[in-house]
Formats: C-alpha cells, structure tokens, sequence
C-alpha cells in the first residue's frame, strides 16, 4: 500500500504545484480566509471524500474511513497567510495587495489535499481512519487550533502528526526533537508614564523616554540573572513609541515585546519578573506603569514515542537524504494545542530552494520554497498515517 501510495504522489506532483501556486496568488489573513475555505471545501466535493466546515471558524476536517476497522490518525495543514507585501518577481506573485504566503501554509495546504486524493483511492485497504484537519488563523493568536479542537476536530483521534515546509533547511532533510521543540510565544504591552515638559527644562519633568530606556536594559537582567542558566528564554522589545516634537520631553512612551519559554515553570517566572523590573525601575524614577502580559501560544512539545516513530519512517522515504534530530525553535506554533490533548509530533520538512545559498527566511517579504519539499513532505505524512495505523491495529490484536 505504501509503494502505491507514493506512485499515486508522484503522478499528482503537478496538480499539488498547480494547488500550491492558485493559493499563493490570492492568500487571505488570519481569520479572514473564506475563500481558501470554500477552494479546500470544493476540493473534497470533488473527491468525494466527506467533510465538515466551519469547525471552530473557517475550519475543516476531512475524513476517510478503512473498508477495516481500526484506530484514528490525524494530519494536520494550515492555510492562512500574512499580512506582508509580496515581492517576488514569479508567475504566481501574489495578487493582493499587502498579504502573502510568508511561510508556506499555501504548500501545506496543497500537500494534505493531494495526500487526502490519493488515499482515498487506497481506502479499502486501509486499517482504521485518517482524519485530514485544515486549520485556520495559525500566524496570529489566539490560533484556528485551539477553537477547531473546543469545536471536536479531535474526537476519537488517537495520534497526530504535522509537518512545516522548512526552507531554512536543505530539501531533502527531515528534522525532528523529542520533546520541546518549538517555545511558547507570548506578547507583554508596557506604557511608562512620566511628566512631560520643556526640553529645555529637564528636572522639571519625569522623562519617559530615558525611563522607558533603562527598562529596556533592566529588562534583560531576568534572562542573564533570574533564569536558570540550563533553561532556555528570550526577552525582545520590538516596538518603543514616544513621538513628540524635537524640543518635548515624553510624557508617555510605550514599550511592545515578546516573550518565548519552553518550561511552563519560567514562563510564568517570566510574567511576574518583568513586573518586577518595572516597578523597580518606576520607582526609581518616580513614575508610573501600565503593564499586560499576554499569553500566546503553548510550547510544542512532542511525545516521544510518536516523535520516534516518525523518525523511522522518514529513514524510508526515498528522497529523504538525511533525518536528524535539530535544536529547539523559538518560533512559537499552535500544533502545541494538538499535542496537549492526543500524542503525536511536529517536524519540518526541509524546503530551501534549488541554488539558493542563502534562502529568504519565513515571513520575508520575498520568501518562497522548493515546491518538491511538498512530494516530500506528502509521502513522509502518508507514511507514518498508513504505518501508524498498522501498528496500533497489530498492538490491539496482541493485547486482545
């Protein structure tokens, strides 16, 4: 079944290319993709394969049922894109203006719906169900997983597996990590308010933008003196607001950042130590604060026997080169949610395109990837489903 699965792949590589570049041309943000619902949802209609739409917003999960019995996998794509403008000079450039596939959830799409075709003409030799799981709003929290899963995108799944294009990493490599392999991300909102004045006369004022300053540095002594050194945590400001004219000194000044942890334990330490540094700093300069922090998405932390399993598999995947075991990302990823309920893993796919030394990052206004990173990504995912079901239905058959 495996050898047919990926005959089947390869002859419909050119259709996931064609998938792949329509969904690139008109992407839709974060909770706004109504068309691209509508293309996944049409495709299925076409494939007969039963469906069931707006799961927790524009979500949609697919289902195909064995001709046997036997236990539920689940794959996983999202299909939102971002906010950016796109500036790659290609036939399938994007046609709106301001918003692109940054990170590959076109190719992630196109991958699941090809893999969704070719095992539904395998059907009645699989053991058990495959559950194809299309997400919503992954680029901006609070997430399409966590409402799709509230809305039973899980129920009766046993085990899932998601992938991520990865074109950072050489087409041909497969990387995974046993447990902890993506932090969670979280955002913190921070205003100083001071006194403003005359920038002539300083001492008659509480100067935001020096105060605001000085909490910038103070900020960074959590991660060198209050995190545990083993542990891994990162603090950036990303955004310092104080507009005035040249010769004002900031009543106000604002200070928007991001915060990214892998241990739940320093993730909280986190929350509290930065009010902490405020407040200290505040009274120093006998100012004042507002302060919130919000919490984004879980780390991803995979299960380890799963994680293994999948390993395996990419070892047998004919244009699969190399499989590793890689280093924690600080890239956050709503997978967590998934994996939080039911046992599964996350790995990437490596996708960096042909001749490129040194490729685009995701999220770079002219990124893109090696399209047969989705052949790839398709037959490790088909693979493990297959492999997976196998396996669990050959343990119950023991255990019974």
């Amino acid at each position: 079944m495996i050898s047919e699965l990926h005959s089947l792949l390869e002859k419909s590589y050119d259709e996931m290319v064609q998938i792949r570049r329509y969904l690139h041309q008109y992407p839709e943000p974060s909770f706004k993709e109504f068309q691209t619902a509508t293309y996944i949802r049409s495709f299925y209609d076409k494939i007969g394969v039963p469906y069931r739409a707006n799961v927790g917003g524009n979500g949609i999960v697919a289902t195909i049922k064995g001709e046997k019995p036997g236990p539920t996998v689940a794959l996983r794509a999202d299909f939102d894109a971002l906010a950016i403008q796109d500036e790659k000079d290609v036939p399938y450039k994007s046609t709106v203006p301001g918003v692109m596939h940054a990170c590959g959830h076109d190719g992630h799409t196109a991958t699941l719906l090809v893999l969704a075709k070719s095992i539904q003409q395998l059907k009645d030799h699989l053991e058990g169900t495959i559950v194809f799981i299309h997400q919503h709003a992954e680029e901006y929290a609070p997430g399409g997983a966590k409402p799709m899963i509230e809305d039973g995108c899980l129920d009766g799944v046993d085990a899932i597996f998601g992938t991520h294009l990865w074109a950072v990493t050489p087409t041909g490599v497969i990387q995974h990590r046993n447990g902890p392999f993506m932090a969670a991300a979280d955002r913190f909102e921070i205003t100083i308010k001071g006194a403003g004045g005359h920038g002539a006369q300083p001492h008659k004022t509480k100067d935001a933008i020096v105060i605001a300053s000085q909490l910038v540095v103070n900020l960074q002594q959590i991660i060198s003196r209050r995190v545990n050194p083993v542990e891994s945590a990162v603090i950036t400001v990303g955004s310092f607001v104080a507009e005035n004219a040249f010769n004002v000194i900031a009543d106000s000044a604002k200070l928007v950042g991001t915060v990214r942890t892998f241990s739940e334990d320093v993730r909280n330490d986190m929350e509290r130590e930065i009010e902490r540094i405020i407040q200290g700093t505040c009274l120093a300069a006998d100012a004042s604060y507002d302060y919130s922090f919000k919490r984004g998405y879980p780390a991803v932390v995979n299960h380890s026997e799963e994680n293994a399993f999948l390993a395996k598999v990419a070892e047998t995947i004919p244009e699969v080169e190399k499989v590793e075991e890689t280093e924690p990302q600080m890239g956050g990823e709503d997978f967590a949610y998934y994996l939080q309920h039911i046992k599964g893993t996350f790995f990437f796919t490596g996708a960096q395109p042909e001749g490129v030394d040194t490729p685009y990052p995701h999220h770079h206004p002219k990124f893109d990837f090696n399209e047969k990173a989705m052949l790839i990504a398709s037959k490790t995912l088909g693979t493990a489903a297959i492999e997976y079901l196998s396996k669990e239905q050959k343990a119950e058959s023991i255990t019974s």
